[in-house]
């Protein structure tokens, strides 16, 4: 019988029987495949492919027992290499830090050693050593070039040392290049693991850091001890500024409709996380903020950007332990303010434009009782003559000379017409618009009416 041998490149010759009924064409035998089944007594059942994601699985079972000695020797080079090239990792001196990069070395290359030879799937499990080392960058205030940097340092030193090994024993050029595609095919999904357990951690840390930012602001406006909430705000990473306000948020105002805080729009929304230094309650329909350092300059202008046209009520500047008084005032104001000022308002109210009104809005039955008081002497009289009787009496209150062309300019009328309405005045009132006590009382009264009747009116 004759015999022919069988040529080959890989880890040792094989003869064949020529007698034997050949392959088929279109299904070639892979010579280093081949040749690594020969030495470990097997035979070769199938031919091999090289899949995109796993070009290992073309590699020769065999070589995996040939490159697992060398990893002993190469964790210490890889990790030397890395001390010396990348600058981040220059003083991993320490045990702890030496012990962790050589743990996830020595996995590295572990379980690729282990996808050459029998367990040729990549599980979830392989990926947690990477995800860890992710998540460990975001903590120590690192980003992921650096790791990057390292994995890619590794594959260079790994490949290197493999392809000494594939060239002693006899491996083709063609399974070379798998190997060097394995190497950085793996080298990506390492990758890929990190970046998810950066992403990860930095989710952690931003919906920790949300939480304990909305913890503080329940403080702040709970009018929690000092001592308390600057604790919260260092935990919070917020640093408690001299002012503040808050910020109410409304819905846009429809006319002959109920009114009822909101929360931000999307759009807002979005912007406000572009804007840190603010602490938002946006869930719900009671949407508010607390902006520092109201009085800064820009800082109007970059609220209004924020709202993006949607109403809001700015309480009074305050010192921020006094946030609660704040937020209480912007609501007090929003909740009573007639729906028509806030509809021709364009942009935020700020209460610190007006805190008289602020002042009459906040104890309605006590201001009732003062403007019943003050203003009784006009009971007696029609609704339209009371209430010129009143718009000429605020206005001249209101006057800095209390003349009647002054007054009579302001309301666009004549002044013989104000004298007159002013002597009839001087008849209900008497002396009460002489004293300065009752002249103030009777300012508040006239103020708060003219608010009921904006009110009544919206």
């Amino acid at each position: 019988m004759s015999t022919a041998t069988h040529r080959s490149t890989g880890f040792a010759p094989q003869r064949t029987d020529s007698s034997r009924p050949s392959r088929a064409a279109s299904a070639p035998v892979h010579r280093d495949t081949a040749a690594a089944s020969a030495t470990l007594g097997h035979r070769v059942a199938a031919p091999r492919t090289v899949p995109h994601d796993r070009p290992w699985v073309a590699l020769p079972p065999g070589f995996a027992r040939m490159v697992r000695a060398e990893n002993s020797r190469l964790v210490p080079e890889i990790l030397q290499e890395i001390r010396r090239q990348i600058p981040e990792y220059a003083g991993l001196a320490d045990a702890g830090s030496s012990a962790g990069i050589s743990h996830a070395a020595t996995r590295a290359l572990g379980h690729f050693v282990d996808l050459i030879g029998d367990n040729r799937t990549v599980t979830a499990d392989s990926a947690i050593v990477y995800r860890a080392l992710g998540r460990g960058e975001w903590r120590v205030g690192r980003g992921l070039d650096p790791l990057q940097a390292a994995y890619r340092l590794g594959a260079r030193l790994a490949w290197r040392r493999y392809a000494q090994v594939a060239r002693h024993a006899g491996m083709s050029m063609g399974t070379m290049a798998v190997l060097a595609e394995a190497i950085f095919a793996y080298t990506d999904q390492m990758v890929v693991a990190s970046v998810a357990g950066y992403a990860e951690a930095r989710a952690n840390a931003t919906g920790t850091l949300r939480s304990r930012r909305q913890r503080l602001l329940k403080l702040l406006v709970s009018s929690e001890p000092a001592d308390v909430v600057a604790a919260a705000a260092r935990e919070a990473q917020w640093e408690l500024p001299e002012t503040l306000s808050a910020v109410v948020l409304l819905p846009s105002v429809v006319e002959d409709s109920p009114r009822t805080p909101a929360s931000a729009s999307a759009t807002g929304a979005a912007q406000l996380r572009q804007w840190p230094e603010v602490l938002a309650h946006l869930d719900g329909t009671d949407g508010y903020l607390m902006l520092p350092q109201p009085d800064d300059r820009g800082s109007r202008e970059r609220l209004a950007e924020v709202l993006g046209g949607q109403p809001a009520v700015v309480g009074p500047s305050v010192p921020w332990a006094q946030a609660a008084e704040s937020l209480r005032w912007a609501r007090t104001v929003a909740e009573r303010l007639p729906s028509r000022i806030l509809a021709t308002t364009p942009g935020p109210i700020y209460c610190d434009e007006n805190l008289s009104a602020v002042l009459l809005l906040s104890d309605q039955a006590l201001i009732r009782l003062v403007t019943e008081r003050c203003l009784a002497p006009l009971s007696g009289l029609t609704p339209n003559r009371r209430r010129r009787l009143e718009e000429t009496l605020l206005a001249w209150l209101e006057a800095s000379s209390g003349s009647a062309p002054e007054v009579a300019g302001s309301l666009g009328l004549h002044p013989q017409t104000v004298r007159q309405r002013m002597r009839r005045l001087e008849e209900l009132f008497g002396d009460a618009l002489t004293d300065p006590h009752s002249r103030f009382e009777i300012d508040l009264a006239l103020r708060s009416r003219l608010l009921g009747e904006l009110e009544v009116a919206s």
